[in-house]
């Protein structure tokens, strides 16, 4: 299948071609063209042109043994030359800038039918084999990368990123995350769990009572005459520790059947 377009240029030309090289020509033209490159002229001299058109130049099929055609972009100005010999079309592409060459050898009867050169739908055979060997042996070897048909934009524009609303945005997380703090006037539930000597109030019972009241330190060595209990030693203080200690505690509920005089 020919790019898009083709029929359009083939028809403007249609009254110029009479040998089955000019079709094959105009095909060549149209994959230049559909890369982003603009024709400058005909002749070697034809690069001086500061501006370029899709169509094909004045003249283009005078010479049937040698068609000599100049093309342009933003980035480089490449000349086409397409020799016939014998059924065969040799073209040869080179960018005047960087002096890369490349060339490829045509069968023509492969790709063009010659008794219907007037016909566009019945005149280009393989048309997907030949895009695919100028592709691969003039336009990638000079260029390094491919331009699809159809975005012949020139000069080219940066295209703007399209929103997908499918697409979930990334996460921005904080370096470090912040501390956690129990929220203003939360009663401190279980702070004494997670911090048994920090002299925290509150179980995990909710006491009524108490409420959020920070309650001191207790020592359990107090009353105790000192050197008592040797430093670094285990000691269980003897009944309840200190006296300033309020019931009930929250965290002391009584076992089931507290009340049986064998527990």
């Amino acid at each position: 299948m020919a790019s898009p377009g083709l029929e359009l240029l083939f028809s403007l030309f249609s009254s110029e071609i009479s040998r089955p090289t000019d079709s094959l020509i105009c095909f060549i033209h149209w994959e230049l063209i559909c890369r982003g490159l603009r024709c400058l002229g005909r002749g070697e001299e034809a690069g001086a042109q500061e501006t370029g058109s899709e169509r094909l130049p004045v003249g283009w099929a005078e010479n049937k043994d040698l068609y000599t055609l100049c093309y342009g972009s933003p980035n480089s100005q490449i000349l086409l030359k397409a020799l016939t010999v014998e059924g065969t079309v040799i073209v040869n592409i080179m960018d005047m800038h960087t002096e890369k060459v490349a060339d490829v050898t045509l069968q023509v009867s492969q790709f063009i039918d010659s008794g219907h050169l007037q016909e566009y739908d019945r005149v280009y055979k393989n048309a997907v084999e030949l895009k695919g060997l100028l592709d691969k042996e003039l336009i990638l070897p000079v260029f390094g990368t491919l331009k699809e048909p159809g975005t012949n934009t020139w000069p080219a524009r940066e295209q703007e990123p399209q929103h997908d609303p499918l697409r979930v945005p990334p996460r921005h997380l904080p370096s470090r995350l912040p501390a956690w703090t129990d929220p203003h006037g939360h009663p401190p539930y279980g702070a004494a769990d997670l911090d048994p000597l920090g002299g925290h109030s509150g179980g995990m019972v909710f006491d009524p009572f108490r409420g959020q009241c920070t309650q001191p330190r207790i020592d359990p060595l107090h009353g105790l005459p000192p050197g008592a209990v040797p430093p670094g030693a285990r000691f269980d203080p003897f009944g309840p520790i200190g006296s300033g200690r309020p019931r009930p505690d929250p965290d002391h509920l009584p076992p089931p059947g507290y009340d049986d005089m064998f527990l």
